[in-house]
This record gives C-alpha cells, sequence and structure tokens, in this order.
C-alpha cells in the first residue's frame, strides 16, 4: 500500500504547472475589484444537513467494478480514519499481470476533493484497501455529512506503468443520501464568469497557512467539459510573486481551493501587509489541454 503517493504526485504536478508567467504580447484588461475581500471568518462555507448526525452514514456492500478481470467492492464507510474519511475496499485481481489502483477525479457531494490511495495487488491475489477523502478538503467545502462519492479508478501494470484500464466514473450512496441537504454560500467577489465557468473569490486567509497566504476560490462548472483553472503573472503590492493554483472540476461539480501566494517570495520582497493584487486565470480542458480562455488581469484592492 502507498498511501501518500498522490498527494506526492498532486503537489509535485501542481507545483509545475502553476507557473507565473504567461506568453508574451498576450492582450489584457485590468478590472478592480474594489470591495474589501471578506475576513477569515467569511471564507467557511454553510452547511444545513438532515437530522441524521454526523458519522452515522454508512454504505451498503456492493460491487463498483468488474471488467477485464478486475473485481472491486465497497465494503463499508469509516468517518474515523486519520487523515479523513475511508471507504473500505476488496480488490481482487483476476488478470494475468501484477497491478496498481489508483483513484482519479473524485468529489464528495458534488465537491471536489483531493483522495489517497495506492494498491499494488499480484495476479491471483486480493487486497482489502481504502480510498481517503482528505478532510483538509472536506472541512474546506463545509461538509460534515456524506451523501454521495464519485470518482473513478485508474488502474496500471505495477511494473510498467502501462495503463490496464480507466474505469467509468463511479457513485456510491450512503445512508444519508436521499435526506441530504447541503446548501453552500457561493457568494463573494465576481472574479470570472463565462464559458460555464463562475469564479469567485471568498476571501484572503493569512494565519494557519502552510505555504503563505491563501485567496480562496469557490469555482463552479457548468459546462460540458472537465476543466482545470491555474493562476498566471501574480503581483502583490507592485512586486511579482510565485503562486500556486491547479484546481480540476468536472462538469456539473464545483471546488473550494486556495490560491497560494508563497511566504519565500512574499519575504524576499519584504511584503508583510498585502494591500492589492493582480493576477489573470489560465483554464484549459483537463482530457486535451485546450485553452478554454486566459483571462484579463484581476486587480483586487485588500482593505
Amino acid at each position: 500500500m502507498k498511501k501518500g503517493v498522490c498527494f506526492i504526485l498532486a503537489l509535485s504536478l501542481l507545483w509545475s504547472m502553476s507557473g507565473c508567467s504567461s506568453d508574451a504580447g498576450e492582450e489584457t484588461k485590468n478590472v478592480t475589484l474594489n470591495t474589501p475581500v471578506p475576513e477569515q471568518e467569511s471564507v467557511q462555507p454553510k452547511e444545513t444537513t438532515s437530522p441524521q448526525e454526523a458519522g452515522e452514514e454508512t454504505v451498503a456492500e456492493q460491487v463498483l467494478l468488474d471488467e477485464q478481470g478486475i473485481i472491486i467492492t465497497a465494503k463499508s464507510l469509516d468517518k474515523s480514519g486519520w487523515f479523513g474519511p475511508e471507504l473500505k475496499l476488496l480488490i481482487e485481481n483476476n488478470s494475468d499481470k501484477d497491478l496498481t489502483v489508483q483513484v482519479r477525479s473524485a468529489s464528495v457531494n458534488g465537491f471536489m476533493v483531493e483522495t489517497m490511495m495506492s494498491a499494488d495487488v499480484a495476479q491471483g491475489k486480493k487486497a482489502n484497501d481504502s480510498l481517503v477523502f482528505s478532510d483538509n478538503d472536506i472541512d474546506k467545502c463545509g461538509i460534515t455529512t456524506v451523501g454521495v462519492m464519485e470518482f473513478s479508478f485508474h488502474i496500471f501494470t505495477t511494473d510498467g506503468w502501462e495503463t490496464y484500464l480507466d474505469s467509468e466514473q463511479l457513485r456510491v450512496e450512503t445512508s444519508a443520501y436521499e435526506t441530504l441537504t447541503d446548501t453552500y454560500d457561493a457568494t463573494g467577489i465576481e472574479l470570472y464568469e463565462g464559458n460555464g465557468i463562475t469564479i469567485r473569490s471568498k476571501g484572503l486567509q493569512t494565519e494557519g497557512t502552510v505555504f503563505g497566504p491563501e485567496l480562496f476560490l469557490y469555482i463552479e462548472n457548468n459546462s460540458e467539459k472537465a476543466i482545470t483553472v491555474q493562476v498566471r503573472d501574480t503581483s502583490v503590492n507592485g512586486f511579482m510573486v510565485d503562486s500556486l493554483l491547479s484546481e480540476e472540476v468536472l462538469p456539473g461539480k464545483k471546488a473550494v481551493g486556495g490560491m497560494t501566494l508563497m511566504n519565500s517570495t512574499l519575504e524576499e520582497n519584504e511584503i508583510t501587509t498585502i494591500t492589492d493584487m493582480e493576477f489573470s486565470f489560465h483554464i484549459f480542458e483537463s482530457d486535451g489541454w485546450d485553452t478554454i480562455v486566459d483571462t484579463d488581469v484581476i486587480s483586487l484592492t485588500i482593505e
């Protein structure tokens, strides 16, 4: 079992894909938003749930995948996991290859979340493993009751890393699904609206972050394609700084993510208080990497 691999790979991918520069000569239009960014307490979303208390959710045992000699069965849901809720899985490898099973494009209650799972299963063998949904992401989305989990399996040969099987998007409903009512506060400063995509600022958080201050974003994808949102050309108080953002959002899904302003470059420029920010979004199709839009420069005044 190689839990943590997904997080490490994801962090490496974000770092490599979220640079601060774009093609020279790109036309931009400044859009100044003078509305004050909300204080930290406004970052947290609101949720109303069914009377069922958090932690009581269960899932019925069910076969999720039965293809090409691979059978994956959901056994139970454990919400007391160290890193987040754990969907217990039984994996049976009846193929003639040693395989590794991972997960892609996961969401909980319609919000994209990171997961941890990497299970090696030799040919003719079985394995019990857990699909872990990140508590950090779940908390950002204000989810206390898990109603529905969606994801796909990415299965490849353990030795050669050759793709063996990519499943369709799978869905697991919990016992709380029928009575679950989540209401997310999607208000905020509108940063971009177009192509079926909405991005709003939920506020700047400066305390308790790992790599630097985070501008929390609400992203909604009502288009027909999976999208990835990244940031380009970020400046703070007139100084260019390194920033980090790469959010994948499937069609019909939402995401709450943080655009990180790296402490290292803030310190290099002796920035202790953020008064204004400028940046643009690079939005592209997750599958083909075709550009959907490079937004105009967005200017935020922080008061």
